[in-house]
């Protein structure tokens, strides 16, 4: 029977590979329809993304099989086993990103995002794609913008019980000069659309008064908080109006702690720990299959990092994005050395995947990807893929960028 499930697996990653490797006319998407539906936005949105963003979205969809969509849905689960029930009357944090490399040997989750980006800009990739009778099958919930905006709502209702939520802060550092500033401007759309108020806001556009959080004299229900200093340190009148509980932030420093902690990979991929936690055996055996063993970096064994380097891919625990990460062969030995002194762990290397990708005006390129399911309370609301060269996504990649996902049965 083993070996049945192997050659079904073995068949199934040749036709993805296939797909994913080839630029079929019969396996693409609508890239007009995508325009059309990002210029209905209004001209004003649609010239921003154009100018700042032109590699925002990718030329092609990514492929993926039903047994691989399966494992990652199994993973999800088991971290949410192995991390435990939120605590009580407390907001559950929106948009957490697991990210994953798919490759022959499955799904592999990479890391866990409690503030990823992207999820108001998939869900018009998606949209714009929607009855054009694409090859394989979507993954997303129906409705993305109505499913937001009650993520919104719940968020708030898990705090104030049935009291409406009336308005909402957007919160970055200087939103305006950020990447991903169109998707702000999409979030505050869709929540006004829902008759919730919502301002785009710096940190220091937010005054904290003795009866709550205000916004341009407006006060401030719940902050979507795209804030990357994920403990709220550098604001500390925001940090004091979420202790107070004069504010619901979302995710705050207790999502973080609890999910993106890259620790907690450590965790994660170990048996001891998850049978110390009592967990069933699908869940372990889930985690250890889909979570790449990852160890906490210690300056002590700098000699057998050193040597086994190249087998291991080396992340900032308290980071995010890419920032501060480094595969193992690629790097210096003064990058080591500082490496070995920082707050690390190490992560055994699992390869992506790629995808062949014939953009208009450009040669055919082969792209890297990885896969990011958008979760809310343990439930995948859509899957989205990021293509890119180089070491890490980055959105600067011709033909590359968030790409749609279809699942291949």
């Amino acid at each position: 029977m083993a070996e049945e499930a192997k050659e079904h697996f073995d068949v199934d990653h040749d036709f993805i590979a296939h797909l994913n490797g080839e630029c079929l006319d019969w396996a693409g998407m609508n890239g007009e329809a995508l325009q059309s539906t990002l210029r209905a936005q209004g001209e004003v949105w649609y010239s921003r993304v154009k100018e700042r963003c032109p590699y925002l979205f990718a030329a092609a969809p990514v492929f993926i099989s039903e047994m691989q969509l399966r494992q990652m849905r199994e993973v999800i689960a088991a971290v949410e086993e192995a991390l435990g029930a939120p605590e009580p009357k407390t907001a559950l944090g929106v948009f957490y990103g697991y990210d994953f490399h798919l490759n022959e040997q499955g799904a592999h989750l990479i890391e866990i995002n409690t503030n990823a980006g992207g999820g108001f800009l998939n869900a018009l990739l998606i949209d714009s794609q929607h009855g054009l009778f694409l090859y394989g099958s979507g993954v997303s919930d129906h409705n993305l913008e109505k499913v937001f905006v009650e993520m919104f709502r719940n968020e708030w209702r898990l705090v104030h019980g049935d009291t409406p939520l009336r308005t909402v802060a957007i919160v970055d550092e200087q939103p305006d000069t950020q990447y991903l500033y169109p998707e702000f401007q999409l979030a505050r759309v869709f929540l006004e659309r829902a008759g919730i108020a919502a301002h785009i806001a710096d940190p220091a556009d937010l005054e904290v008064r003795a009866d709550g959080l205000y916004c341009s004299g407006e006060r401030v229900d719940l902050v979507y908080n795209r804030l990357t200093d994920f403990t709220l340190q550098k604001y500390p009148h925001l940090l004091s109006a979420w202790e107070e509980q004069q504010v619901v932030v979302t995710p705050n420093p207790a999502h973080h702690q609890r999910y993106a902690d890259k620790h907690k990979l450590a965790m994660l991929s170990d048996a001891d720990a998850l049978w110390g936690k009592g967990l069933a055996k699908e869940s372990v055996d889930a985690l250890l299959k889909g979570v790449p063993e990852t160890r906490i970096v210690r300056a002590e064994d700098a000699g057998l990092w050193w040597e086994e380097r190249k087998q291991w891919f080396f992340k900032p625990a308290s980071g995010y994005g890419s920032k501060g990460a480094y595969r193992g062969d690629k790097m210096t030995k003064r990058v080591f050395d500082e490496v070995m002194q920082a707050d690390y762990v190490a992560q055994r290397l699992a390869l992506p995947g790629e995808r062949k990708v014939c953009a208009a005006g450009s040669e055919a390129q082969l792209l890297k990807y990885d896969v990011r399911c958008y979760v809310y309370d343990g439930h995948i609301q859509l899957i989205a893929a990021r293509l890119y060269q180089g070491q890490t996504t980055n959105f600067r990649t011709p033909g590359g960028g968030f790409a749609l996902v279809r699942v291949v049965e």
